[in-house]
């Protein structure tokens, strides 16, 4: 493999910003400076003005495959991934047929090995009856157990008090939930339903999807956590009340349990159903301005852990549909590292602090092998912005097969210009090299 250098960059890692070289040699850093780095190389980047951070690591994305191809595949969303700066995803269990034995987990590691420009990882799904192929998990080779304690998009709903007290007290790896209680949801339903039939208006869908249901099923699946020591990763935090949930503690070694938010979290509120409607409807739902303040305060005093996309394309036409019948998600995971940085540029956040909730805070919760850090001896995942150019999301710049994006019309004032999967240069100013595929992620138990 050629040996690249990358010099002049201002490098965002480990919470410090500072000016300096990388060399990049067999797939690994081989070699960081504060200044000039003499080594020969085969390919120089000059990143005068641009700043180079790890590689994004996404915890939750949905890419469809297999059986829900028309939406999305794995190769088109991780060629977005990599234009957008995430090297690495973990890839969730509700596609057709849905990830629920081991053999069905190890079809779509081969799919990905063949088509995926960006690193991988895919979570084991639980049911209410799969138990025994959930404890056959490799710890060493799989991300961890999904469950759904909220049906959402699927049809995977745990909801048996016995069989999430199994899987908790039995299971030693991370165990990821999708937190919302499906009678309070149900009730709400019935209500709303009641009152407009098919033709809810959307902006009621925080209402249906209510705080309430969110609380109630995070604090159940702490309480489970807290009764069995389990490492617990709780999803998509969206409210709040939620926040009295978990600890705000630094080392994410010393943390049971942890917590993400999402982009559209951070970045709608509930004013903007009346613009973007179905767009933005997700489960759990964007909810109300102070519960998106609360999000962002709660990454700042390290409450939430790590931050996300739920990246989750459905196709135009089924968007277009009456309430019930629209599906909930939306394509997010091309545009995630520059709606952090713009929220940047706004005063929310810290430079530094997009780097670690973005890849170190990632690889720390999930035990990723030598990822998620510019550290020599780690892989060379890297993403390169220029903080000053300006450009706006149009249909004729998604990567996403579904061809939409919640963000069409925004303009941005960063732009991604270079992305290294394990030392290869997999994008570069809109061109992709796709004769390199990513790698299976591993971990370490």
């Amino acid at each position: 493999m050629k040996r690249t250098l990358i010099r002049n960059a201002q490098i965002v890692n480990e919470g410090r910003i500072f000016k300096g070289s990388v060399l990049l040699h067999n797939g690994f850093i081989a070699e960081i400076n504060e200044g000039s780095i003499l080594a020969q190389a085969d390919v120089i980047i000059d990143a005068e003005g641009k700043y180079l951070f790890p590689g994004v690591i996404d915890d939750q994305v949905h890419f469809r495959e297999p059986g829900l191809i028309h939406k999305a595949e794995i190769y088109t969303e991780s060629k977005a991934a990599v234009a957008g700066g995430v090297t690495s995803y973990m890839e969730m269990p509700n596609t057709i047929p849905n990830t629920l034995t081991q053999t069905l987990l190890e079809e779509k590691y081969k799919r990905a090995s063949e088509c995926s420009l960006a690193n991988y990882s895919f979570f084991m799904g639980a049911s209410n009856d799969n138990l025994e192929e959930v404890l056959k998990t490799d710890p060493r080779r799989v991300c961890g157990i999904k469950i759904f304690m909220g049906s959402s998009t699927g049809n995977m709903l745990v909801d048996k008090q016995d069989a999430l007290e199994a899987i908790f007290s039995q299971c030693k790896m991370l165990i990821a939930t999708h937190c919302e209680d499906e009678a309070i949801i149900k009730a709400n339903m019935a209500i709303y339903r009641e009152k407009y039939g098919e033709d809810v208006p959307v902006e009621y869908h925080p209402l249906i999807r209510s705080a309430e249901a969110c609380y109630k099923s995070s604090s159940m699946a702490v309480a489970l956590a807290k009764k069995y020591n389990t490492r617990l990763h709780v999803l998509h935090i969206s409210t709040a009340r939620e926040l009295e949930l978990f600890d705000a503690v630094t080392s994410l070694r010393q943390k049971r349990i942890t917590a993400e938010a999402c982009i559209h979290h951070l970045w709608f509120c509930d004013e903007d159903y009346a613009r973007l409607g179905n767009m933005i409807k997700w489960n759990p739902a964007v909810k109300t301005k102070n519960d998106r303040s609360a999000l962002i305060k709660g990454l700042l005093d390290n409450r939430i852990d790590v931050i996300a996309t739920d990246h989750a394309p459905h196709t135009l036409e089924e968007k277009s549909n009456t309430y019930f019948k629209a599906p909930s998600g939306g394509p997010l995971i091309q545009h995630s590292l520059v709606a952090m940085l713009e929220l940047v540029k706004q005063g929310k956040f810290p430079l530094e602090r997009v780097a670690e909730k973005m890849s170190h805070a990632v690889a720390d919760c999930f035990r990723i092998e030598k990822r998620g850090y510019i550290r020599v001896g780690y892989y060379a995942d890297l993403v390169l912005v220029d903080p000053e150019m300006t450009w706006t999301v149009q249909k004729d710049n998604l990567y996403y097969k579904c061809g939409w994006s919640p963000f069409e019309g925004q303009t941005f004032h960063s732009c991604i210009t270079h992305t290294f999967v394990n030392g290869s240069l997999v994008y570069a100013g809109g061109r992709f090299d796709e004769q390199v595929m990513g790698q299976r992620l591993l971990f370490e138990p």
